[in-house]
């Protein structure tokens, strides 16, 4: 007698068998891709030493999958008294729901305009991939003020692991509204597989080279 199918058995060993699949091509991409770019990350960290005072790293409190906080990885792309300034610009803000956002910051230096142009910036989030706080694609990680106001169907977003790039990056970034973004990464986690992950990344090479909605 044939044994009975346990639709829902299928669908959890489906999952961990993406979800293995997903933390190996992280790893085969991330662990050569951090060495053949260190000499990016060192050209990138002097250009930054030398235009401004400060940290060539900047780390913010981020949340991750299961609500988890962990500190996010970017190089500096403004002025080191960034958050102390943010209030006084509150009111130039460009973007809806609660993401904050302007085109042409104040506080953004030179180099950090044509880190952000390029999303270069978020090169040193391949160490939050190899440490597991992070994956290649996946919904970007929030803020903790942001999670804070979001309406309960978004918190679905923090069911996964966040990611560098995700359908939003590829579709506009910042110039798509708020819940359209919400929904984007919806649609991701419903039907998200590994052939739509490379497929995502391959996406990602023209969306970062043409700027695309990036500041």
């Amino acid at each position: 007698m044939l044994d009975a199918v346990n639709p829902t058995t299928d669908r959890a060993d489906a999952s961990r068998t993406y979800l293995a699949a997903k933390r190996g091509l992280d790893l085969v991409l991330c662990i050569p891709g951090v060495l053949l770019l260190s000499p990016v990350f060192a050209l990138i960290a002097a250009a930054i030493k030398i235009e401004s005072r400060g940290p060539v790293l900047f780390r913010q409190l981020r949340v991750g999958k299961d609500h988890k906080p962990f500190y996010c990885l970017k190089f500096r792309s403004m002025s080191a008294d960034a958050e102390k300034r943010k209030d006084e610009i509150a009111h130039l803000n460009e973007v809806d729901g609660p993401v904050f956002k302007i085109k042409h910051d104040p506080r953004v230096t030179r180099v950090g305009r044509l880190l952000r142009k390029l999303s270069l910036d978020e090169l040193p989030q391949l160490i939050n991939v190899l440490r597991g706080e992070m994956t290649l694609v996946g919904p970007r990680p929030p803020l903790p003020r942001e999670v804070e106001q979001y309406e309960d169907w978004m918190l679905r977003r923090l069911d996964v692991t966040p990611g560098i790039t995700c359908i939003w990056q590829i579709s506009g970034r910042s110039d798509t509204n708020f819940e359209q973004w919400m929904r984007m990464d919806l649609d991701y986690i419903a039907s998200r597989s590994i052939s739509r992950d490379i497929a995502i990344l391959i996406r990602t090479i023209p969306a970062v080279l043409f700027g695309r909605g990036a500041y």
